[in-house]
């Protein structure tokens, strides 16, 4: 929302004939003026600025990170029978997703050169899918750590299953705000993600 300057206070904003008999009030024609991009700008960034299919599309793009880090839901999710019951309807999705071992190579190349730097999109699908592929790329540090560091064990064993928990948990979470976000029309931010998203996207 555009904010006045500290001089639009001491404008005049309703002039005063100077005679007491015939005193009359009207509005300057410059505060009609000031006022239009005020209403532009808001409405801009109301949930309007985005039609119903690129909430579609945007909500759709934070399923790919959640498809391809799914796996660290193992230990948290059979533990929790609620989780199950949530997960259950896209486990068939998941599957297919899965079936193939660079899915997710060929996901990644797609939404980036076919949606990011394609400038047919508005900006508010090229950012959340954005902000979708940088969620993913995170996924290689947890990667990376179970593979070079896999304990049998111990203290070793429950820093893993934590730190995939975790991992599993952001994930879902993200998934959840960002797909009901967009649904809404609304810009979610994820944290970490969110500003090197906006930085990939011009």
């Amino acid at each position: 929302m555009m904010v006045m300057g500290s001089s639009s206070f001491f404008s005049p904003l309703i002039s005063i004939s100077h005679n007491p008999l015939h005193s009359s009030l009207f509005i300057s024609p410059s505060l009609t003026n000031r006022r239009k991009p005020n209403l532009i700008v808001a409405k801009s960034n109301g949930s309007d600025s985005a039609d119903a299919s690129d909430r579609f599309i945007s909500a759709l793009c934070y399923f790919y990170p959640f498809f391809d880090g799914v796996q660290y839901g193992k230990y948290v999710i059979t533990q929790f029978y609620p989780l199950q019951a949530v997960i259950q309807p896209l486990v068939p999705a998941i599957r297919v997703f899965k079936s193939f071992p660079f899915n997710g190579f060929l996901v990644f190349f797609t939404l980036y050169f076919v949606v990011v730097r394609n400038p047919n999109f508005s900006r508010y699908v090229r950012f959340n899918t954005m902000q979708a592929i940088v969620l993913d790329v995170l996924l290689i540090f947890p990667d990376l750590l179970e593979r070079s560091f896999n304990p049998k064990g111990g203290l070793g064993l429950d820093f893993i299953m934590s730190l995939d928990s975790t991992v599993f948990l952001f994930l879902f979470v993200s998934l959840i705000y960002g797909s009901s976000s967009c649904l809404l029309g609304q810009i979610p931010r994820l944290p970490i993600v969110a500003d090197a998203a906006d930085r990939q996207v011009l």
